[in-house]
């Protein structure tokens, strides 16, 4: 595969689970049982004659779990994760569709950007809205359907080691310390993930950790939907940097149960909507029309609310010494502002990468490189996309990139065309959505584009 990062970003995207299993290991143990870990256990059933999930929360546990805070809040199921999750559980959008989750394809979606309403871009990337109970519940279904794949309710407490090998995790179950053994070991425990100190405790060089500081303040309320089909099933309004609004943005989409789940976001000391009193006031004063009107309906419930202070990852690729046996995953290695939405779909392609390195043939008994170089793409790409918005925040004073100033102007000049220009819009939709490499966006014709585009709407 070539290393050309927009290359191997567009073959990960093109990737197809297996015909057929093909094992070729004994154990796989997975360490985290949320969207990321269920994921990889996926994967790994194609690869191994059994999985087994380690997670501290009971999976017949229904609803929000307590290893997910932020499942309360809206969450986007971008194109780009779409199309993983149905390649991976063939079917998924109409057992979705059946539980109760909302299509939303392009003609569905609707964007303003500082309160002008963005072109509606033709395009045959479909999307799903529905509530992270709803869409991890129904993956875990699908992964525990499988005859191979078993949870564990259990605390994870280490690794076991054979040399420079990790051959099993430790772990706590109800009080009694035992170990799951493992010829492939995948840490899958969220931004939390122990795996650093583990390491370190076990001599291994500890990772870089990289953050962001974003101090992100999320409001979310549920409110009755009375149209069962509605014209617009996601709706989101951004507000950039230089208005005046202490609102960064907002958003509703179409869930189950016929509701809005309604989304409202400010960074540093701003906290909007905080009371539901505050919550309808700038639906209806800050934001399109459409917003008001779903503020008029009635709220379900209190309105819940989530703190996020920073993007951060861990460099794992960037080690001179790694142990065989063991890969991480999701947010373990990387955690990104959530307003992007590229939490799921990034936890998707991190499965392909797997997926990919596994139908290599590697030796499990050497370090994952070939693994960590396909996950690298992954990251850098997310990363690039949510830290480069980050930096346009007035109280986010970096750190800043190489080339940041240039690179800033190009994006705003980009952003700007996508109200407008088909063309642009279409460009940047398939990179937000994690189905094109960023660099595509700093390909000469696409800028110049964007330069045209805006000169004609001024």
């Amino acid at each position: 595969m070539s290393l050309s990062p927009s290359r191997v970003f567009a073959e990960l995207n093109a990737a197809r689970p297996p015909d057929q299993a093909a094992p070729m290991m004994g154990t796989a143990v997975v360490v985290g049982g949320s969207v990321a870990g269920l994921l990889a256990a996926r994967v790994l059933s194609d690869h191994a004659d059994s999985v087994v999930i380690i997670d501290r929360d009971d999976p017949q546990v229904s609803g929000a779990r307590p290893g997910v805070p932020q499942g309360t809040q809206l969450h986007a199921l971008l194109p780009g994760g779409f199309l993983q999750l149905e390649r991976l559980f063939p079917g998924f959008r109409d057992e979705a569709v059946a539980h109760g989750a909302v299509e939303a394809p392009p003609e569905a979606r609707r964007n303003y950007l500082d309160g002008r309403p963005k072109v509606v871009v033709p395009d045959d990337a479909d999307s799903l809205a529905g509530s992270r109970p709803l869409l991890e519940g129904l993956i875990r279904q699908q992964v525990l359907r499988l005859p191979n794949v078993k949870t564990v309710t259990a605390r994870a407490t280490g690794l076991v080691f054979d040399g420079t090998v990790v051959t099993g995790v430790r772990c706590d179950v109800g009080g009694v310390p035992g170990v799951e053994r493992g010829d492939l070991v995948v840490d899958a425990m969220g931004r939390s993930s122990r795996l650093s100190d583990w390491l370190e405790q076990a001599g291994w060089e500890r990772p870089v950790t990289r953050r962001m500081t974003v101090h992100l303040n999320y409001a979310t309320a549920l409110f009755r939907r009375p149209e069962v089909a509605p014209a617009s099933t996601v709706v989101m309004a951004l507000h950039t940097p230089t208005t005046a609004v202490d609102v960064a943005g907002a958003a509703f989409f179409a869930i189950e149960d016929g509701q809005w789940m309604t989304m409202m976001a400010g960074y540093g000391n701003d906290r909007p909507g905080r009371t539901a009193e505050d919550f309808v006031r700038r639906l209806r004063e800050q934001f399109p029309p459409e917003f008001g009107e779903v503020a008029d309906q009635e709220m379900l419930g209190d309105v819940q609310t989530y703190h996020h202070a920073d993007s951060r990852r861990r460099d794992f690729h960037a080690l001179d010494r790694f142990p065989a046996g063991l890969v991480s995953v999701g947010d373990a290695v990387a955690s990104f502002n959530p307003v992007y939405g590229q939490g799921m779909t990034a936890a998707a392609l991190h499965a392909v990468c797997l997926s990919t390195y596994l139908r290599s043939g590697p030796d499990l008994r050497t370090p994952a490189r070939h693994f960590l170089a396909l996950q690298k793409v992954v990251v850098d790409a997310a990363w690039s996309l949510s830290t480069s918005a980050d930096l346009a925040l007035p109280h986010v004073d970096g750190p800043y990139p190489r080339g940041h100033r240039l690179s800033s102007w190009a994006s705003r000049q980009i952003i700007a065309a996508t109200v407008t220009d088909v063309t642009t819009a279409r460009r940047f939709n398939e990179v937000v959505s994690m189905r094109e490499h960023p660099r595509t966006l700093a390909r000469p014709g696409v800028l110049l584009g964007a330069l045209r585009a805006n000169r004609r709407a001024r």
